[in-house]
């Protein structure tokens, strides 16, 4: 398995040409997110990259399906004609497929045709969060034609790259012939110089997928015994409705909707703390992008974030026994150095994890494009 690369690596991979193919609209969940951030980066350092996912077409998209669990996100199927198209003039010499719905399964066919070799990313393990929406029977189907996709794809690629190392014996029992565990990117506002770290805890925000597994229930329990404290909620989900009700009932509830990057960047900026309680989380993109900005994060110790050692000093762990509010408490007893302090470490370790990342994209990108397909 491969970590992030010693600081100082360079990469010279300015004459590749590599496809990303999703299912995800850019900003629309972190697996979007990662991929357009990533992309941004890699225009700077090959000589062609292009990430080829549905078009926004706002609330209704013609030939799609609700999401399993989420109908405020849908399948769409693709144009062939356009993907074929895309691919050819781009002439890749590597394609990654980074979701298991219709753009991702492309992959495997594409790479054939154009004798290129396939690599997959596996950003979710949906079984477990299948566990949290539904029965034994329910999750049976829902899983079946998840792990089908998912094992086509990982049987075909020449390695299969992950956000933590938890997700290794996943991958390993769809058929993956290798595994990489690969850092997140950040994207460039997050980059640019923060505000300074909060000395106090006063402003609390949580951003994301107002879903089940993002554990919402503890955020409004939160708000609901830390009235002297100010909370923000930002993103959409199916427990949308729920999170509006509570913010008309709390006063000290702010709800913003979905926010675009430079949106949540100024949530973050205006707020002490970062919240991210979830009950299941690969990464936790969120996280990262409030430790760019000098901001300390309680991140629940389901986070796959928690995998990497170097991202330490900024996080506070919300662990499996404690509650949110009980947690929050125990961060207000903290002292202003301390909170300072943790703010500064997160900016630090923030950056040059990204870095790494960057670094460590060009070297995976490199070694599998170069290998002759089977």
């Amino acid at each position: 398995m491969t970590r992030l690369p010693p600081p100082g690596v360079s990469i010279d991979s300015g004459d590749l040409r590599v496809a990303f193919l999703s299912d995800s609209l850019p900003e629309r969940n972190g697996t979007g997110a990662y991929y357009q951030d990533l992309a941004t980066h890699l225009h700077d350092h090959l000589e062609a990259v292009s990430v080829l996912q549905p078009r926004p077409r706002g609330r209704f998209a013609p030939l799609s399906v609700p999401m399993p669990g989420d109908p405020t996100q849908r399948l769409v199927l693709p144009d062939m004609r356009r993907m074929r198209r895309s691919l050819e003039a781009l002439d890749p010499h590597l394609i990654i497929s980074v979701t298991p719905g219709p753009f991702g399964l492309l992959g495997p066919h594409m790479a054939r045709r154009l004798g290129v070799p396939l690599v997959t990313a596996y950003h979710t393990h949906f079984a477990g969060l299948a566990a949290l929406y539904w029965g034994p029977l329910r999750r049976r189907l829902a899983n079946a034609p998840l792990q089908i996709a998912n094992r086509y794809l990982c049987r075909r690629s020449a390695t299969v790259l992950v956000n933590n190392s938890e997700l290794e014996p996943a991958v390993r029992a769809l058929g993956a012939r290798a595994c990489e565990i690969m850092g997140t990117p950040l994207e460039a506002g997050f980059l640019a110089a923060p505000p300074a770290p909060p000395s106090r805890i006063h402003t609390i925000c949580f951003a994301g997928r107002l879903a089940t597994e993002k554990n919402i229930d503890a955020v409004l329990e939160a708000v609901h015994e830390w009235p002297d404290l100010s909370f923000v909620i930002g993103g959409d989900g199916p427990l949308r409705g729920q999170v509006e009700a509570a913010a008309a009932r709390h006063p000290n509830l702010r709800y913003v909707g979905w926010l675009d990057r430079g949106e949540l960047r100024q949530v973050i900026d205006e707020a002490s703390l970062l919240v991210l309680p979830s009950h299941a989380e690969t990464f936790g993109s969120v996280a990262l992008e409030a430790m760019a900005r000098s901001r300390p994060v309680l991140v629940s110790a389901a986070a796959g974030i928690h995998d990497w050692p170097e991202l330490a000093p900024g996080l506070f762990r919300l662990e499996a026994e404690e509650t949110l509010s009980t947690a929050i408490g125990r961060l207000r007893g903290y002292s202003s150095d301390t909170v300072a302090s943790a703010g500064a470490a997160s900016r630090q370790a923030a950056e040059t994890f990204h870095h790494g990342t960057l670094q460590q994209w060009l070297e995976v990108l490199q070694r599998y494009a170069r290998e002759p397909r089977d």
